[in-house]
């Protein structure tokens, strides 16, 4: 599956960014084919669970409640169409998250899980009209992408990541798998000593040579089988070189290296191994790959829960100096959800988890003068908004922006 990029959230609503993201639910488990899944069960009582691949530790052993209904998911269901089939209204769908606690990210199920959901209202079958529902009050959000459509008024009050469960409210989740999938970090030595420290393989080819650029389910080839120890099964991370060297935003004239950029572009899964090479299939692909990419062993990401700052002031207290030395594909200019590089990191006492502040400063005459040399000035600065750190290297370190107000650009400040 493929977000493209028109989907990536940019100066678009704080609930809008997690609902988009949140209706993207994993369909690419393929390194092991789900159960073949009966009708969603509806009689109570209690059900095993076939085994199967999972990020989540599901139940093995699943009582089905009186009122409620199983099903087991698909490829390519989706938390989003499951409200549609069976509450009858695709935004409705943190309803069945609240049942299926052990989901502990929305962005992702898998085919062979199991899923309960309200069983009160007959599942709609394909090409079935929904029935009609109360309208939104006036002002409430609406997704830019697709027509307004009409909503319950409870279910339009329901925010995704901060919903209410038991009493207790979910920590927001601001890093999950499809963030990690594109994921830049910097490389202090260079890119070719990282891939030797991280023993990384190469694609070599491919099954169709006369594709250039490779997304889901392609076939390609790396140059390392059971002489490197590869096993069926195993997932890999790709890795592109995004920037050779990359120089911080102060140094004009390109005196000192920084090292280069490597960024995360999707994951792989091999499917058989011979000697001294094996064959992989494209899992998911944020971006296209190619041949000469480099892929590397990974452990699965957790998902990182936000801590947003309340004790925010203007002019904020600087501490820890920091600056945006690079934002995900090169742009000179991101916003929230994106993904961006700061000039600290671990020797800066800095730990993923963390959460720091955009600054921009700003300085203005206090003194009228004919000429601006002679104006005295005054400055202050300003918060942009609220990145959370992701990944740390010595020194530097990848934030997600959890939070902004505005645009961030490469040479804007950060504090903690």
């Amino acid at each position: 599956m493929v977000l493209h990029k028109w989907l990536r959230p940019f100066a678009v609503a704080p609930w809008l960014t997690l609902l988009t993201l949140s209706l993207a639910a994993q369909d690419a488990s393929k390194p092991m084919d789900a159960p073949a899944a009966p009708p969603a069960q509806e009689t109570p009582g209690m059900v095993k669970v076939a085994e199967h691949q999972s990020r989540w530790t599901y139940p093995r052993e699943i009582n089905v409640p009186e009122g409620q209904r199983l099903h087991i998911v698909q490829t390519g269901d989706t938390f989003w169409g499951l409200a549609g089939r069976f509450l009858g209204n695709a935004r409705a769908w943190p309803k069945i998250w609240e049942l299926n606690q052990w989901v502990k990210d929305a962005h992702w199920i898998y085919p062979g899980d199991p899923i309960l959901v309200d069983g009160s209202q007959k599942p709609i079958a394909p090409g079935e009209a929904a029935p009609e529902v109360q309208e939104v009050s006036p002002g409430e959000p609406t997704a830019r992408e697709t027509p307004a459509v009409a909503v319950p008024l409870d279910v339009a009050q329901l925010t995704p990541d901060r919903h209410r469960v038991e009493g207790k409210q979910r920590d927001e989740m601001g890093f999950g798998f499809q963030d990690f999938v594109q994921l830049p970090y910097l490389a202090p030595k260079g890119a070719a000593a990282l891939f030797r420290e991280l023993g990384a393989l190469t694609i070599v080819g491919t099954k169709h040579p006369e594709r250039t650029t490779l997304a889901d389910g392609e076939t390609v080839y790396l140059n390392g089988g059971h002489d490197k120890g590869l096993k069926v099964g195993d997932r890999y991370v790709i890795l592109q070189v995004r920037v050779k060297q990359l120089f911080h935003p102060s140094d004009t004239h390109h005196r000192h290296s920084l090292g280069a950029v490597v960024q995360q572009v999707g994951v792989l899964h091999v499917t058989a191994v011979l000697p001294k090479g094996s064959v992989a299939i494209l899992e998911q692909c944020m971006d296209g790959v190619h041949i000469g990419d480099h892929v590397a062993p990974f452990t699965e990401p957790a998902n990182i829960p936000v801590k947003l700052r309340s004790d925010i002031t203007e002019p904020v207290a600087i501490k820890d100096l920091g600056t945006v030395i690079y934002a995900r594909d090169n742009h000179g200019i991101t916003a929230q959800g994106e993904l961006l590089i700061i000039d600290k990191g671990t020797a800066d006492g800095l730990q993923v988890g963390d959460t720091m502040l955009g600054l921009r400063k700003r300085t203005f005459p206090v003194t009228e003068a004919r000429n601006p040399k002679d104006s005295v000035m005054e400055s202050t600065n300003y918060v942009l908004g609220q990145l959370l750190v992701v990944k740390t290297g010595e020194t530097a370190s990848t934030c997600r922006i959890v939070r902004s107000s505005e645009e961030i650009r490469v040479g804007d400040l950060v504090t903690r």
